[in-house]
């Protein structure tokens, strides 16, 4: 296959036909505890060598630079957050703390390292999903954050303030000082039946929107991606009208196809299609199963501003030559 990479994400990405449709995924390298130790050299080092790998291997249509090991902001990490009091302790850091200058080092070698051929995007979170993240992820303590939420919505939206300053600071320096093409923008629903959509227009969407603005200043390539899996499902539409140029969600988690979701997100382009959860047609489908999904999604959604992915990050354990196949078994619909 030619290196046609960065043509057709271009097509892609400005809904128009190309003579492919891109295909792209991406997983993690470290676990979900290293996700919030990028100071920790071993864990950088390991990080930045099995992107590059990937990179090499897999050659995707689009390269997600993932922000393994800079998931938690320092001000979340510097001890376990309990109590709202914890919570109202949090503040910026500044452009020049290391959570920043090493993300800022780690993308400019990826992009080095690949060059020019392929659109490169960053993995970057809203303010409340490094907050939500940590507490999750790390503390595996699911209640917390919905409960802070309510117990304080003011002192939630202050300390997610705080974030968004240092990832504003982090997103000019990274267009400053690399040769990333965008940003790949991770939002959620707060996971609560209570959140309503003017309580999402009223306490989140300004968050989300400030540092996506902030963003189109660089670049109006901005991918959003809306995350939900198992049972962290979203409201779609309340996403519609942010200011980006394609949209990656859950397809399986939301019940929303490709096709249904282009048509609710105002026509932009979008990506996914496949089911990540393990056990899915992605990872144990022959062939001819793999072949039959992509006709199906295609046949419903489309060639057209339309990319094939995942519904989120994929197993580790899928290869570089499943990925291909594919990516062959995509552009084999196309040309019939």
């Amino acid at each position: 296959m030619t290196d046609d990479r960065r043509k057709v994400i271009d097509s892609f990405l400005n809904n128009v036909e190309e003579s492919r449709v891109p295909v792209a995924f991406w997983h993690h390298f470290v676990s979900f505890h290293d996700h919030y130790s990028g100071a920790d050299e071993e864990i950088y080092r390991t990080v930045l060598r099995e992107q590059k790998k990937f990179a090499d291997e897999v050659k995707p249509d689009l390269l997600k630079i993932m922000s393994d090991g800079f998931f938690g902001h320092p001000s979340v990490c510097r001890k376990t957050i309990r109590t709202i009091e914890d919570l109202s302790e949090l503040g910026p850091v500044g452009a020049e703390h290391p959570w920043i200058t090493k993300q800022v080092e780690y993308v400019k070698e990826i992009c080095d390292y690949c060059g020019n051929d392929v659109y490169k995007y960053y993995n970057i979170f809203s303010p409340l999903q490094y907050i939500r993240l940590r507490f999750e992820e790390y503390d595996e303590d699911f209640r917390k954050f919905v409960r802070l939420f309510h117990e304080s919505p003011e002192t939630m939206v202050k300390a997610a303030k705080c974030i968004a300053e240092d990832t504003k600071c982090l997103v000019r320096r990274l267009f400053e000082e690399t040769s990333v093409d965008g940003i790949y923008y991770s939002v959620q629903c707060v996971q609560d039946k209570l959140m309503t959509h003017e309580g999402h227009r009223k306490l989140v969407e300004p968050l989300d929107l400030d540092v996506l603005q902030y963003i189109n200043r660089f670049s109006d390539r901005t991918i959003l991606h809306i995350c939900g899996y198992g049972k962290y499902t979203n409201h779609l539409s309340w996403y519609k009208d942010y200011p980006v140029k394609a949209y990656n969600w859950a397809v399986y988690s939301e019940g929303i196809g490709l096709a249904e979701g282009k048509k609710l997100l105002n026509g932009k382009p979008v990506l996914g299609g496949f089911d990540n959860a393990e056990g899915s047609i992605l990872y144990t489908g022959t062939e001819e199963e793999l072949r039959a999904e992509i006709r199906r999604i295609l046949d419903e959604a489309g060639t057209k501003g339309v990319a094939i992915g995942a519904d989120c990050t994929i197993s580790s354990e899928v290869t570089a030559e499943r990925l291909e196949l594919i990516r062959r078994l995509v552009s084999e619909y196309h040309k019939s």
